[in-house]
Formats: structure tokens, C-alpha cells, sequence
């Protein structure tokens, strides 16, 4: 029986040692194994199955044997190119990749058919022990006979046929002691990992699973917690011992030989309709606003969130400095609110269309296992370094429910990840830095469990402004009982009640992804209407729509055409969005310089108010406190970037132009005052027929406010005649605070040739305030303040300063005599 096997070893040997000669590539090869210093050859399998299938595949079921022969058939021929390396160097070894069809496996496919198989594994890297050194061959010497004995060790791991007995000798064959010679042993590095299946490809509402995978020699080390690799090994069972006795379980191990790490950026596949209609897409004018409707579809109103949720998916630019320091790209944005606004459906929807997004609670996570932690090896006692949700989800995205249900300990740990993109460990004797470049999106309600309008809204969030300066966006969302909004919401979510597809059984939960319509598709591309006839040809044997991977717009069907409040109602498909935004979050636009002059000209106007408002004088007084939700920090100029870089991504131009920068100011400036309503409005009313404004207006009119159906407060912001006086409790009541109830916003100008609009007087006001911060005075002359004015280049004229001055001091913010003007 022995000779059999030995025959059928050496008959194995003999034909891999075939295919490494006769193969001109792999001759190459093997020199450039020798050159490097190397001792791991990487063989394709698909080049094995071509020239001897049947080896291949007695490899992939017999992979201990075949592969131990595979070894020596290398080191034969090393030793025939250069027998000096070969003598040089002990063993050598054999990696394999290429495909493996039935045998590419997951943790969770992973059965006992395949153990004694090559298997390859795809999964995340969670935990990493240390490199531990295992001895190999151990030298041994006698004073009293002056001869040196050698003993090798193997143990189940090992390709050799038994394992070798765990007894280190200290005495000789005739009881002499001996002595280990440490120098002229041989040992081999040894690390041990868990993987584990991915969390986007796990069930729901299952744990995921995860394998031990050993590695020695060259490949320890090769990967860190938070990688997502491929592994290819040989399955293996281990006997497990209780109390000295082996019991009935088996623990199962994967013993790589070689290891390749995945790209982090690996997306779908495309086809040429695809290439093709991404670029008709990114050439409409409304493409932002297209985008925008088809995130979240079934939530009903919140544009500006899904404006803000577009850019999060897409991203900014990273950059990467020369003196080693980093700025991050990632957008992260923050939800807060009253129960009930949809903050959780929109976390579900980020988790459903990104590419890589992990979820967790406020509540059920910690810091560590936010981001890493060591722990103990129950087993051996050896400590590992274990990933946590932040790094798992690198290059990714993190949704964070329950925000405010951390501890202020949790939240501070995941300062470092927000900003830096990484986490750094020094703890139990281990230091190491984990990469966790990935955006956060987080929902959290405020302090008193719902807003308080009598309370301003740093009080209301109730968290540091250090946290709150890493949140690129934070949306205050509130529960308003208006009568329109609310009839329009209960329309959408009867809607849903009340119709279902074809073939969807009653009862059946729509998916998340799902519009709450009727849904076909064939919708012209070009046409942006989705309401064209369905065919005969494009319906199945039971009269509905034939399904296409490769649709790109949904079609809403005359059953349930969506209502008259909508203007514009076409919304790509998720597959198509994932990739879309799969596509174009590939991109890198360069900040042109009349877009940086844009975002500067705004990020200082921003620090001027804040200014302002710090000292309780021009802009507000106290009242302007009132209306801040975020710290006004450098951080706030690389949001402007990172939004405008996201815009000009969603265009797919290589460019960010003047457009995107003011999209972005735009963006920002709802989200810190909610003056965006304002400064669309008067766009469309200049130019009414322009498709993306029109888009841009609608974008505008979500259901935080709902500025289009209540005209009485939208008026009083527009006309400014009007003595009409906005709701008081908006706790971004920005240009409604500056005036005093039954007080006209508009200024009369000293000439009498007009008025001086709410935003000229606006503009004036952060001037004037920047005059007084910059020269630390609370006194100028009035003709010494206009020619400041009028020499920084601000466009007010004489007229115009003489009458906003006036209106500030009918306001009670300065007190303005014949002569001079004083701060109040």
C-alpha cells in the first residue's frame, strides 16, 4: 500500500515538474523567484487545467498530497537553474489563483464535502493574532560526546504524512544532556486569521460567519483587519482537546497559500447601454435633481436631506498630502430631529443602494466596537487585534441610529475615524493604525426626546461642538402640522396600502427600494416623462412587464399616476443608481478658480456672521444665536469643497464650476440658516422656464417647510412690503429675526429713488459688521464707514448705505446720529 502511494507521489512530482519545464512563462518566472530573493511561486490553475486537467483536478480534491508533490517538483527545479539558492534556502512553496469554479466559496458555503479540498475563500479580514515564531528544525548539541543531533517537527498543518511527536529532547540516546543551538535552528513565522463573509452579502437577520485561516512564512502579515481578500487553501479539520482527551469536535481551518487582497473600489458590471446612457444622463440640465428623486423615492418630500444623502454617496476628492497628512474626502452628514421624519428610512436606503455601507445602533455599539479592539485568545492565550464596524466598512459607508443614545466616552472614540480617516491602537502592548476611511451617516433625536422650540438648537442637539464640526451637513427636521404637507403625506402612505403589483401577494412588505407606485419600465431615456405605452412584445405570458437588468427608468403606469403636486416625476432604477454613482464617485474634478473664489467669498461671510453673533452686537444680537446649528470652523471651508467637488461628480465633469460652488453654498446655507428657499425663489421668478431651476425650486420645497403651499409665510419673506410675520417658532428663522413684528424689512433709500431689498441689507449688515471686527472700534464717522464700504468693491452705492444704516438703527442694532455710527 505504502509503494502504491510513494508511486503515485512520484508520478505526481514527475508531471509538475513537466509543466514548470516546458512552460516558458513559468521558467520565467522561477528567475524572477530567484532574482527577488523569493520562495513562493504563484501558479494559475487555468494554466494547470490546460495542460493536465487531470492533475488539476486531483489538486483541487487531493490537495495535500498533490501539493506537497507540486513543492518538490519547484525546488528540483530551482536547484537546476541556481543549486547555490536552492541549497541557500530550505523549502519552497506553491500559490495558486485563477478560478476555481465550484470550489469558490464563501464562510457561510463552507460544508464538510470540502474538507481535504483547495478551496478559495472570499471574505473580511476581522482579527489578526501576532506573528508568533514556530520552530521547524531544531539543532541540539552534546559537551559530553561533541556531536550535534537534528530533529524536524511537524505537526497537523504540515504537508508531511504524520505529524511529529511535541516532545523537545533534553537528553540523548545514552542520557547525556544536550544543548539547543538556537542559531542553527530553523523556525518560520506563523499568524493566524478570521474571516469573515461580507456583511453586504450575509442574510438578514443572520449572523454572519467566519473561518480560521493560518498563514506562514512570506505570507504573514500580507493583510490587516478591515481587508477584504481572497484566500486560497486547503480545508482542513483539527481534533479538539478537552483535558488532555480529543472530543467529537472538529475545529476547521483553512491553510493558506496564497492570499490576494480585493480592490476596495470593485463595483458591478457594465454593459455598453450602460456606458452610453450614463453619458446622455450626465448631460441633462436637471441630472442633479434626476438624481435627487431617486434617492429614497418612497419617502415622501425631504429634498434638501436627499440632495445632502447624493453627495454623501458620492463623495469629494481625497487628498494626500506631501508632509504625510490627509484630507479626507468622505461627507458626513447627521439627522436630527422629531420621531417620525423618516431619519431610520433613509439610513435603510443608504445601507440598500451602496456599495459597501455597515449599520449599527447608538445604543447596542460601543467605542471599541466602533472602531477596534484587542482581545484574548481563549484558546492559546495570545492577544489579537479585532476590527470594528468602521473599519470594516473602509472606502464605505456607516449608518449610526440612535445617535444620541451613545455616551459621550463612544462618541469621542470615533472623533479620530470622522477626520483622519483612521484609527490608531496603543493598548495591551500592541501599536498599530487601521485604515477607516469611510463616511458617517448618523440619526439622532434631540435632547428633550422632540424639538423645543423655545430653546435654541445647540441646545436642542445637546452634543460637542468638536463632534458637531466633523459633520460635514447636520438637518434639523421637524414635525410641523401644516394642512397641505400633511394631506399630501397621508396621500403617499395610503397609496402604498392600497395598490400592489402584479404577482406580489397581499400582505407582502414592498421593499425599501421600491417607489410606492405602480412600477414599469421602457420609459424613453430622453424624454424624462416615464409615461409611454407598454408594448405587447415587452409583457411575460401573465401580462406583466418583462424584467430588465439592464432598465434605467422607472414608469409610472396610468393605475397610479403620481399627483398634480409633483412637477417632475421620472427616477432612475436602484441597480442603475448603484451604478451611476458606482461610475462617477471614480472621478476627481479640479476646483477651478472662479469656483474657489465663490466658496472663499462665502466661507468668510460665514465666519463674519458667526463673528458677529459671538459679541452680540450687529447681525442678530442674541436672536442670531438662535438660528446657529453647527460651528462655524476651518472645517467648514473643506465642506464647501467636498459639496461642490460631490456636485460636479454628479455631472460626471472633470471641472467644478461656478455652478456647483454655488450649489453648494446653497446647500449649506439651508442647512445653517435656511436661506436656500429664499435665493431659489427669486432665480425662478428671473427665469421661469429654465428646466434646472424649476428642478432646483421643487428640490427646495421639502417637507421641512413647505415654503410652496404655505403662502402667507412665503410672502412675508418675498415681499417685502408685506407686514406679515413669519412663524416665530422656525428655529432657523434667519431673515425674519432681523425685523421687529409690524416693521418693514425694506430700507428706504435716502435718495428716494427706491428700497433697499431684505438680501442688499443683509449683505450690508456682514460688511458693516467686518469693518467694525476688523479695526476693533465700537465708533466710526458715517462718511469714514461709506468710503470703507464703498473701497472694498461691494457694489452698494452712497444711496444705498445711508439707507440701510438707517434701517439698522430703526432695528435697534446701531445707533446712528448726524455724524457717527455706534455700536449697540
Amino acid at each position: 500500500m505504502d509503494f502504491t502511494v510513494d508511486q503515485s507521489l512520484l508520478e505526481s512530482e514527475r508531471e509538475f515538474l513537466e509543466f514548470l519545464d516546458e512552460t516558458d512563462e513559468y521558467k520565467d518566472r522561477i528567475n524572477a523567484l530567484i532574482t527577488r530573493d523569493s520562495v513562493r511561486l504563484i501558479i494559475n490553475i487555468n494554466d494547470l487545467r490546460r495542460e493536465n486537467p487531470i492533475r488539476c483536478k486531483s489538486l483541487l480534491t487531493h490537495s495535500f498530497a498533490e501539493l506537497n508533490a507540486c513543492q518538490k517538483a519547484l525546488k528540483k527545479c530551482v536547484q537546476n537553474v541556481d543549486p547555490e539558492y536552492a541549497k541557500k534556502k530550505h523549502d519552497f512553496f506553491v500559490g495558486f489563483e485563477g478560478s476555481f469554479g465550484s470550489k469558490h466559496v464563501t464562510p457561510r458555503t463552507l460544508n464538510a464535502s470540502l474538507l481535504g479540498h483547495m478551496v478559495c475563500l472570499e471574505g473580511i479580514v476581522t482579527k489578526a493574532s501576532l506573528i508568533k515564531p514556530k520552530v521547524v528544525c531544531s539543532v541540539h548539541y552534546c559537551p559530553t560526546t561533541k556531536k550535534s543531533i537534528e530533529r524536524r517537527y511537524a505537526d497537523l498543518t504540515s504537508l508531511e504524512a504524520y505529524p511529529s511527536s511535541g516532545v523537545y529532547p533534553t537528553k540523548d540516546d545514552e542520557g547525556n544532556l544536550l544543548e539547543t543551538e538556537y542559531g542553527l535552528s530553523i523556525y518560520q513565522d506563523h499568524q493566524s486569521l478570521t474571516v469573515q463573509e461580507m456583511p453586504e452579502t450575509a442574510p438578514a437577520g443572520q449572523l454572519p460567519r467566519s473561518v480560521d485561516v493560518l498563514l506562514d512564512n512570506d505570507l504573514v502579515d500580507a493583510v490587516q483587519p478591515g481587508d477584504r481578500v481572497q484566500v486560497i487553501g486547503q480545508y482542513r479539520c483539527l481534533p479538539g482537546k478537552r483535558n488532555g482527551y480529543t472530543s467529537a469536535s472538529f475545529r476547521t481551518v483553512l491553510i493558506a497559500n496564497n492570499i490576494q487582497s480585493l480592490s476596495k473600489e470593485s463595483g458591478p458590471s457594465f454593459s455598453d447601454k450602460d456606458i452610453s446612457m450614463m453619458r446622455l444622463i450626465s448631460k441633462r440640465n436637471d441630472v442633479v435633481s434626476l438624481l435627487t428623486r431617486s434617492i429614497a423615492p418612497s419617502i415622501y418630500g425631504h429634498d434638501q436631506i436627499k440632495r445632502a444623502i447624493l453627495m454623501l454617496l458620492l463623495g469629494g476628492v481625497e487628498r494626500s498630502l506631501s508632509n504625510g497628512s490627509r484630507i479626507r474626502g468622505d461627507i458626513n452628514v447627521l439627522l436630527m430631529g422629531d420621531p417620525s421624519v423618516a431619519k431610520s428610512q433613509f439610513l435603510r436606503f443608504v445601507l440598500h443602494v451602496a456599495h459597501r455601507a455597515i449599520a449599527t445602533t447608538g445604543r447596542g455599539s460601543s467605542g471599541v466596537g466602533l472602531t477596534a479592539a484587542v482581545t484574548t485568545d481563549m484558546e492559546t492565550g495570545e492577544r489579537n487585534l479585532e476590527a470594528g464596524a468602521m473599519i470594516l466598512a473602509d472606502r464605505g459607508i456607516v449608518c449610526i441610529d440612535e445617535f444620541d443614545k451613545m455616551s459621550d466616552i463612544d462618541r469621542t472614540a470615533i472623533h479620530e475615524v470622522m477626520e483622519q480617516g483612521r484609527v490608531t491602537i496603543a493598548k495591551a502592548g500592541i501599536q498599530a493604525k487601521l485604515n477607516a476611511r469611510c463616511s458617517v451617516l448618523a440619526a439622532a433625536n434631540p435632547v428633550y426626546g422632540r424639538y423645543d422650540q423655545y430653546k435654541t438648537p445647540m441646545e436642542n442637539i445637546g452634543l460637542q461642538d468638536s463632534l458637531l464640526s466633523r459633520f460635514d451637513l447636520l438637518f434639523i427636521v421637524l414635525d410641523k402640522a401644516d394642512p397641505e404637507s400633511d394631506r399630501a403625506v397621508a396621500e403617499h402612505v395610503l397609496r402604498i396600502h392600497r395598490f400592489r403589483g402584479p404577482g406580489e401577494q397581499e400582505g407582502e412588505a414592498l421593499p425599501l427600494h421600491n417607489v410606492a407606485r405602480l412600477l414599469t419600465t421602457g420609459a424613453d431615456p430622453l424624454s424624462g416623462t416615464g409615461q409611454e405605452e407598454v408594448e405587447d412584445e415587452d409583457l411575460g405570458p401573465d401580462g406583466t412587464r418583462r424584467r430588465d437588468e439592464d432598465q434605467v427608468y422607472v414608469q409610472q403606469s396610468d393605475l397610479m399616476k403620481p399627483s398634480s403636486r409633483v412637477r417632475s416625476n421620472d427616477q432612475l432604477t436602484v441597480k442603475f443608481l448603484q451604478k451611476y454613482l458606482h461610475v462617477a464617485r471614480q472621478l476627481k474634478p479640479q476646483l477651478t478658480k472662479e469656483a474657489a473664489s465663490i466658496l472663499a467669498e462665502k466661507y468668510c461671510d460665514l465666519r463674519a456672521q458667526e463673528a458677529a453673533e459671538g459679541v452680540g452686537r450687529i447681525g442678530g444680537g442674541d436672536r442670531s444665536r438662535m438660528r446657529r446649528t453647527q460651528p462655524i470652523t476651518a472645517r467648514t471651508l473643506e465642506t464647501l469643497i467636498r459639496l461642490a467637488t460631490a456636485h460636479a461628480k454628479a455631472r460626471m465633469s472633470k471641472t467644478v464650476t461656478k455652478k456647483d460652488a454655488e450649489s453648494a453654498v446653497e446647500l449649506v446655507s439651508f442647512v445653517l440658516f435656511k436661506e436656500v428657499l429664499e435665493k431659489r425663489r427669486k432665480r425662478d421668478r428671473a427665469a421661469a422656464g429654465d428646466d434646472e431651476s424649476g428642478s432646483d425650486t421643487e428640490a427646495a420645497g421639502g417637507a421641512q417647510d413647505r415654503p410652496a403651499q404655505r403662502p402667507a409665510k412665503r410672502k412675508a419673506v418675498v415681499d417685502t412690503s408685506s407686514s406679515v410675520v413669519p412663524d416665530s417658532d422656525d428655529p432657523y428663522a434667519f431673515h425674519d429675526d432681523a425685523a421687529a413684528p409690524g416693521t418693514s424689512t425694506s430700507a428706504p433709500n435716502a435718495t428716494g429713488s427706491g428700497t433697499l431689498s431684505t438680501d442688499r441689507l443683509r449683505q450690508l449688515s456682514t460688511v458693516v459688521s467686518r469693518v467694525f471686527q476688523e479695526r476693533r472700534v465700537e465708533q466710526l464717522a458715517v462718511q469714514e464707514l461709506t468710503s470703507i464700504v464703498l473701497g472694498q468693491s461691494s457694489g452698494f452705492t452712497t444711496a444705498e448705505i445711508r439707507a440701510g444704516l438707517e434701517a439698522m438703527h430703526a432695528d435697534n442694532r446701531i445707533m446712528l446720529t448726524s455724524d457717527d455710527v455706534w455700536l449697540i
